[in-house]
């Protein structure tokens, strides 16, 4: 958890970086000014810039420390692998953000690097997540999928996944001046449609379920914030600010803002789709005793939501 809370930081770092415009703040790298040690003048886009790179630094070193704690202590032979997978993202995403610097902030570097820098805030909240208690003590409950053949829970949540990142990726392009806007509000469109749909779904089916409700209800609160801040972002820098002789502080905040609610949308979701893969259960997959318990389960389920309502 803890290297995962240091890299929700690093995305903040980051999405700073560029909201004000600082990518080249410091000329060089993978030195300082010339110096791997020397600190620089902390002001100005320096402050951002070498922030975010100490940052890195210390999400590496944390990488390093529970690749090789995983590789030891964890028994689970994808665990081992996923770990050194995840050393080698966060590797790739130092080097990318080197030849983000070297050749002046192309494009399609930075876009991969922003894409990385979420690919792998997600991996370590899934490392969070299977090493946590509340995993490695509850087993399996294999209920049924509530959902028809053409569109199961565990189909139309992988959906929502799938279109909360490429989301994320058009929107890593729309700050790096890679795309225009209108691909993006698009598929606003579409993330909140399906998300909101994968949402409704599991807390209909599953309410009474806490590892599908919990993640379910705080992606839908998730979801009503980020289309504020998209909103407020799209206003402060598209509409207000576009004119500005240099980024504006309600332009920085709400996209930072954006960024990072972003990130947490991108993570719950990621969770929300490993909980429903590992727990639901296609009805032509269920031996009849667990059929005919899961059946009971989604009954109690929809009971409770009935006396709720």
């Amino acid at each position: 958890m803890g290297t995962a809370s240091a890299t929700f930081l690093l995305l903040l770092a980051g999405a700073l970086v560029t909201s004000n415009d600082a990518g080249l703040s410091v000329p060089d790298w993978p030195t300082s000014f010339g110096s791997l040690y020397r600190l620089p003048p902390m002001k100005g886009g320096i402050l951002f810039e070498h922030s975010h790179r100490m940052v890195a630094e210390t999400v590496g070193l944390l990488m390093i420390v529970l690749a090789i704690w995983t590789w030891r202590a964890d028994q689970r032979r994808w665990m081992r692998r996923l770990g050194f997978w995840a050393l080698a993202g966060v590797i790739v995403q130092g080097i990318l953000g080197g030849i983000t610097v070297l050749f002046y902030l192309p494009p399609a570097v930075s876009t991969a690097h922003a894409t990385l820098a979420q690919t792998f805030f997600v991996t370590i909240v899934a490392m969070a997540l299977f090493t946590s208690r509340g995993w490695l003590e509850t087993p399996r409950l294999e209920l049924r999928d509530a959902g028809r053949p053409r569109i199961m829970t565990r189909t139309l949540v992988a959906l929502a996944l799938a279109s909360v990142y490429l989301q994320l990726i058009l929107g890593a392009a729309f700050r790096h001046s890679a795309l225009k806007l209108l691909p993006h509000l698009i598929m606003a469109a579409v993330v909140t449609v399906t998300a909101l749909w994968a949402v409704t779904r599991v807390l209909r089916h599953y309410g009474s379920v806490p590892q599908l409700r919990h993640p379910a209800q705080i992606l839908l609160g998730l979801i009503v914030a980020q289309l504020a801040l998209g909103f407020g972002a799209y206003l402060t820098r598209v509409e207000w600010g576009k004119d500005a002789p240099q980024p504006l502080l309600a332009m920085v905040v709400t996209t930072v803002a954006h960024v990072a609610v972003g990130a947490l949308v991108l993570a719950t979701t990621a969770v929300l789709a490993i909980q429903v893969q590992r727990h639901l259960t296609p009805a032509s997959k269920l031996a009849p005793a667990a059929e005919h318990s899961a059946e009971h389960s989604n009954d109690r389920s929809e009971s409770r939501q009935a006396v709720i309502v």
